[in-house]
């Protein structure tokens, strides 16, 4: 409408930038945007910004390092990590490794070790870095430079057991490398998930009054083709949230994922500054070096940074795989004013024009504007080439991530361009063998690379386990739930929880627990936590609660003991995760219960679990709502029959099946005795306990109760009475009711005498079964022990006839270690929604379905047959197995 007028505004903008610099005129132009939503003016939001670094010129802090040495000794880290995967490619080793991912993110990586990354010993108690998993060479590069590490070490590469005590794992494996790595981040995705909830971790312990962390920061880097997984930005919200200001990722927008482009048609940066921007996170962006501010600096009208918006991330990529000539063709032959821009610059000054993400000056500015950002978790997007420095057959190629060999020529190249001091014939002798490089102790730059370390706390990374101080509860804490339930009948869930309550009223103990439920705390009887406990919120409770007047209203507050993750079980793995490492990564043995729909745990988050058990996670992982045939009207989607085998692949994981109260005691007396008791054994176990929502009557512990056969996976509950023929009942969790009613009728209807057994761990028999069995094949000269399920049962008369409320593969587990004809009853297939006795009848998995197979196991077919028809087998109406009501 009126140009001239526009120009005026537009002139007194640039002005005022003239005059006062940046940070005036950001304050200027927030003060008109606030003002013009004040007078309803619509301003659209702004999520993107120019294809420019964030921070300007002029704000950037003077650089506090002496470059000339940082990049001296960076230069052998590459050339280190590189050779480390070369020689590990040798035609008699070949294990593979990645020589592209660091070369592009060593600047990164250097800038934090040199300025901020914390270690242990630093007043403030130390940072927590999640290192890119593809990435580990650099790392191990460093510490052999810093003398942690030997060429031994070096040449143990992904040969942890024929290299070993030499062998160094392939990516960040704790479990592998306990006192180096502190955190798994190559299952990507849930390095930042578990990142984010680290860092919310840190500030629960603060709140609690259990450790100082307000001085301790948590460092993601992350890649942007790893940003697509779901976990990478389904979990923002949270950091910005609870402000986590002491949470940074660090992406490096290589712009490449593993086959090639990440956005080729698109830009990852700008999508990702909009996402994080509108996840409420601050967006800092590190796109170009130092060499492009001159040039930016003459762009008058705009033109070049019009190019830089509208230039596609494939084109990016394949200008770093050409030549300076072909950028200025094609880059910055887009206008007559950027051509002229770069006419006295030679193709070599254009070809070094360098990404931001590789200039320690735009690096440095960008982290210390991170650590100073308050209220807010910040992400920093640097813009790197994947395969930086290694020549033209590595960077920026849509294969480098898979290439792990250099030729010859490639290592001449390399050499070269690092100056590294390797002769040709030193090359040329065994291009699998090239040497790697060491300054020597007395080296300048290896001096600076320790002083600045030693500065800042320590070597980097470093797992440390202080000595146990954790003290356990007593027995008097247990001997609620080895009462039994009288007449009053009580789901194991509720059992658990209310053994949960005792444990977190012992004064020494109580403040140690951490417990974490994901949204179905009601579901489980967990509200009376409400009042008492209270539900963590670093902003308190600022509302008034609608239940406020109600004993069990819901209470939010700074000091709350709950985690209360949402709907949401990553995040709960997550927290969990978090507060089951506390002992290593603080030093304060913090001891977490995770408790959660069993359906929706190793189904849902099992890879969690995995990354849990790496980083060596203790705690209690409890399946509320367990079995295929107990959650009463859930149906398919709910009904768990399977977790016992999905949690038995994971070695780290034990699980344990009770049926009454005094079991799961015993069960997590001894699961804290693991953890945290004084012993030789492994201590980073977690225990998983399946626990249900149906009524049972709760027995009190027997006086002569077995419990070495609780704690281990087995022990005789109810001996059979009478002379007739023996079999033997197996049953775990909620089916040992049924497992009783079975003896009963077995006894009154058909003169058959059986025992019946709990099985607290059908996993956990088989488990030591295969120990035994391997120990006999190595020392085929010693006397063979007998597994622990075949001592108990070595003794027992008859068949066996297991049934659970899992599939049949659980109760298999241990057939082939008894000598007794076995049947597994098992709720194999699909789940649905019915009453539960109706449920176990059509799966053939109740009372008279054990019945009918005893006597078929005995033989008598005849009366077997007689069965089926007296109990209607083939109704599913007609089962009487299992109790209505309970909580669902």
């Amino acid at each position: 409408m009126d140009p001239e007028e526009t120009g005026e505004w537009i002139e007194s903008f640039d002005q005022l930038v003239e005059t006062h610099g940046t940070e005036r005129a950001e304050y200027i132009i927030r003060s008109l945007l606030q003002r013009a939503g004040a007078k309803s003016i619509g301003v659209p939001m702004v999520t993107t910004t120019d294809y420019v670094n964030t921070i300007p010129v002029d704000q950037e802090p003077d650089f506090p390092g002496d470059e000339d040495l940082e990049r001296k000794y960076r230069r052998l880290l590459r050339w280190n990590a590189a050779i480390m995967v070369h020689r590990a490619q040798h035609e008699d080793i070949s294990v593979g490794g990645h020589i592209s991912s660091y070369a592009g993110v060593a600047t990164l990586y250097e800038v934090g070790h040199n300025h901020f990354f914390r270690g242990a010993d630093h007043p403030g108690g130390g940072d927590q870095i999640f290192f890119q998993g593809h990435s580990s060479p650099g790392n191990y590069a460093r510490a052999f430079l810093e003398g942690r590490l030997s060429e031994k070490h070096l040449d143990g590469f992904r040969q942890e057991v024929s290299k070993a005590p030499y062998g160094l794992s392939s990516y960040p494996h704790p479990r592998l490398m306990p006192e180096f790595w502190q955190f798994p981040t190559v299952s990507m995705g849930l390095g930042p998930m578990n990142a984010i909830y680290q860092a919310q971790f840190n500030r629960y312990l603060h709140h609690r009054g259990i450790k100082d962390t307000s001085d301790q920061n948590v460092w993601a880097f992350l890649g942007d083709g790893e940003m697509d997984e779901p976990e990478s930005r389904g979990l923002l919200q949270l950091a910005a949230n609870e402000k986590l200001d002491n949470l940074h990722f660090v992406v490096n927008c290589n712009l490449q994922r593993l086959d090639g482009p990440v956005r080729g048609n698109g830009k990852i940066v700008q999508e990702l500054e909009a996402f994080f921007r509108g996840a409420g996170w601050n967006v800092i962006k590190v796109l170009w070096g130092r060499e492009w501010d001159q040039l930016l600096e003459k762009d008058d009208d705009g033109a070049l940074v019009q190019i830089m918006n509208e230039t596609l991330d494939g084109d990016y990529q394949t200008y770093k795989a050409e030549s300076g000539e072909f950028v200025r063709e094609h880059f910055f032959g887009r206008s007559a004013k950027t051509k002229e821009m770069v006419a006295e610059m030679s193709d070599d000054e254009i070809w070094g024009l360098k990404r931001g993400g590789h200039d320690y000056q735009k690096v440095y500015a960008a982290y210390k504007a991170a650590v100073e950002a308050k209220e807010k978790p910040t992400v920093i997007l640097a813009q790197t080439v994947k395969g930086y420095g290694l020549g033209p057959s590595f960077e920026g190629r849509n294969a480098t991530h898979q290439m792990k060999k250099l030729t010859v020529d490639d290592l001449k190249r390399f050499r070269d361009t690092l100056r590294i001091p390797i002769s040709d014939e030193q090359i040329e002798a065994d291009p699998y063998q090239v040497p790697y490089f060491h300054p020597g102790e007395d080296a300048e730059e290896v001096a600076y690379l320790r002083e600045r370390r030693e500065e800042l706390g320590g070597a980097l990374p470093e797992r440390r386990v202080p000595a146990n101080t954790l003290q356990l509860p007593g027995e008097k804490v247990y001997s609620g739930a080895k009462k039994g339930s009288g007449k009053q009948k009580a789901a194991t869930t509720m059992a658990f929880v209310r053994l949960l309550k005792d444990l977190m009223r012992d004064k020494e103990f109580g403040q140690r627990i951490v417990p974490i439920v994901p949204d179905e705390a009601r579901t489980f009887g967990m509200d009376s936590f409400f009042p008492t406990a209270k539900i963590y919120n670093p902003k308190g409770q600022n509302y008034i609660s609608v239940d406020r007047e109600l004993m069990l209203a819901y209470k939010e507050s700074p000091q709350g003991v709950m985690l209360h993750p949402g709907i949401n079980e990553a995040g709960a793995t997550a927290a969990f995760t978090a507060a089951g490492t506390s002992y290593a990564t603080h030093g304060e043995p913090m001891v977490p219960f995770y408790i959660f729909y069993s359906m929706f745990g190793f189904q849902r988050t099992g890879d969690s679990f995995w990354a849990a058990a790496d980083q060596m996670t203790r705690g209690f992982i409890i399946g509320a709502t367990a079995g295929r045939t107990t959650l009463t009207g859930e149906g398919l989607q709910h009904a768990d029959g399977h977790s016992p085998v999905l949690a038995g692949t994971n070695p780290a994981v034990k699980h344990f099946d009770p049926a009454f109260g005094y079991e799961i005691a015993h069960i997590i007396e001894n699961g804290l005795y693991e953890m945290y008791g004084e012993h030789d054994g492994d201590h980073n176990v977690m225990y998983y306990l399946t626990v249900y929502n149906e009524p049972v009557t709760h027995l009190p512990e027997p006086e002569d109760l077995d419990v070495e056969g609780v704690k281990r996976g087995i022990y005789k509950l109810k001996p059979g009475e009478g002379e007739g023929e023996k079999v033997q009942l197996l049953a775990s969790g909620v089916s040992v009711p049924w497992a009783l009613e079975a003896q009963q009728i077995l006894a009154d209807d058909w003169g058959v005498c059986a025992d019946v057994w709990s099985v607290t761990s059908w996993n956990e028999l088989r488990r030591q079964a295969l120990e035994v069995q391997q120990a006999a094949m190595l020392d085929p000269e010693r006397e063979p022990e007998a597994p622990f399920v075949t001592q108990q049962l070595e003794a027992a008369e008859g068949p066996i006839i297991a049934s659970t409320d899992y599939t049949s593969s659980v109760p298999d587990q241990i057939r082939q270690f008894l000598p007794h004809d076995f049947a597994s009853l098992g709720a194999d297939g699909f789940g649905f929604s019915d009453t539960r006795a109706a449920a176990r009848r059509h799966f053939t998995i109740d009372s008279h379905s054990m019945v009918v197979r005893a006597l078929q196991m005995l033989g008598k077919n005849k009366k077997a047959a007689q069965a089926i028809e007296k109990y209607d087998l083939t109704n599913a109406g007609a089962g009487t197995s299992g109790t209505a009501g309970g909580d669902a």
